[in-house]
C-alpha cells in the first residue's frame, strides 16, 4: 500500500509538521520524570519508593531511546541541527548510545525488515516461545546480564581500531573519543546529584539501566515485530504491529508514542506527537482493516508465549 495516495496534501502537511515547542516539551517531560523519581527516594527513602523509582527510571531510559529515534529520523524538531544536537546530548547520551551508530542500524532495519539483512531480526524472529523461556529472558534483563552484554559490545565496537593489515587492537583513547557524550552526560548527572547532597541517587539510575530498562526495552521491541501475521511480507500491515496502551504502559514499556509502530513504518517522517492523530486518520479512512492492532501489552505477551514447552 502506498500510504501517501490515501491522504490529501493538506493532511500530509499537517501530519508531517514538526514543532520545536513540542519537541522540547517531550524532552523536558522525560527529564522532569527522571528527577521526580530521584526526588521521591531522596524525600522518602523506603523500599517502596526505590521500586517505584526503578520502574519510572527504566521507563524514562526507554523514553530517551524513543526520543533518540525521533531525532535520528529528523522528526522531533524542525531543524536538522537541533535534532542532531538534542538527539546526541539529551537523548542518546544518557543511555550510552551514539546517535549515528544507532541510526545506521535502524535505517537498515527499515530497508530490510523481516529479511536476512535486517540487523534486528535475531531479536524477534524466534517467537513465540514458552512462558518459561520468556521468564528466563526477562530474568536476564532484570538481573543485569543483558546490560552487561550490551556494555561489552559497546566497548568492543567503539574501542577497536585498525592496526596493521588484517589486525585490529583496542584503544582506550578511541573508546573515550567515540563515547565522549555518554561519559560527559553521566558524569554531569552524578556531579549534579552530588552537589545537591544526594550522590547515591545516581546508583538508582545505574540500577534501572541494569534491570527495568532492559526488560521494558525487550517487551517494547518484541511488540513491534514478533509473532506478526507475516514477518517476511514487505507490507507493514503484515510485518509490524501497533499496540494501544493504558497509562501504566505509557509509563513503562511504551513511552513517547513508541507503541504506534505500524504508523511509523507506514510514514517514518511523522513526528511522535502526531502518531496518534495519524492512527485515527488511518482508522477513519478504513486503512487498518488488515492491520495487527492489539489492545494492551498483556495481549502481546500472551502471543509471545503461546508455545508450549514440548513444541
Amino acid at each position: 500500500m502506498r500510504i501517501r495516495d490515501h491522504f490529501t496534501q493538506a493532511e500530509l502537511r499537517s501530519l508531517l509538521r514538526r514543532s520545536n515547542g513540542l519537541g522540547w516539551w517531550a524532552i523536558l517531560v522525560n527529564w522532569v520524570m527522571v528527577f521526580g523519581a530521584l526526588a521521591l527516594v531522596a524525600v522518602w527513602p523506603t523500599p517502596v519508593s526505590v521500586v517505584l523509582a526503578l520502574i519510572v527510571l527504566g521507563g524514562r531510559q526507554l523514553g530517551f531511546g524513543a526520543l533518540m529515534h525521533e531525532c535520528g529520523h529528523g522528526s522531533l524538531f524542525a531543524s536538522r541541527a537541533l535534532n542532531q544536537w538534542a538527539g546526541k546530548w539529551l537523548c542518546a547520551a544518557p543511555v550510552a548510545y551514539r546517535l549515528d551508530d544507532y541510526m545506521n542500524r535502524h535505517l537498515a532495519h527499515h530497508q530490510a525488515i523481516g529479511s536476512a539483512a535486517d540487523p534486528d531480526l535475531s531479536r524477534y524472529r524466534n517467537y513465540p516461545v514458552s512462558p518459561a523461556s520468556f521468564r528466563r529472558k526477562l530474568w536476564r534483563d532484570l538481573s543485569g546480564r543483558t546490560s552487561l552484554q550490551f556494555l561489552r559490545e559497546l566497548i568492543r565496537t567503539n574501542g577497536t581500531v585498525a592496526g596493521s593489515p588484517g589486525r585490529a587492537g583496542f584503544s582506550f583513547r578511541a573508546l573515550v573519543t567515540r563515547l565522549h557524550a555518554p561519559l560527559i552526560v553521566n558524569i554531569g548527572l552524578f556531579a549534579l546529584l552530588s552537589l545537591a547532597g544526594f550522590w547515591w541517587l545516581y546508583l538508582l539510575w545505574i540500577a534501572a539501566f541494569f534491570s527495568t530498562y532492559m526488560a521494558f526495552s525487550r517487551i517494547r521491541n518484541l511488540a513491534e515485530h514478533a509473532v506478526v501475521p507475516d514477518l517476511e511480507e514487505a507490507d507493514p500491515l503484515k510485518n509490524t504491529r501497533t499496540t494501544l496502551t493504558r497509562w501504566w504502559e505509557r509509563l513503562t514499556v511504551a513511552p513517547n508514542s513508541v507503541n504506534y509502530h505500524l504508523e511509523h513504518h507506514l510514514l517514518p517522517a511523522v513526528p511522535k506527537y502526531r502518531l496518534a492523530a495519524f492512527h485515527q486518520l488511518l482508522q477513519k479512512k478504513d486503512l487498518l482493516g488488515d492491520a495487527d492492532i492489539v489492545v494492551g501489552y498483556g495481549a502481546v505477551i500472551r502471543r509471545l508465549t503461546a508455545r508450549t514447552e514440548s513444541s
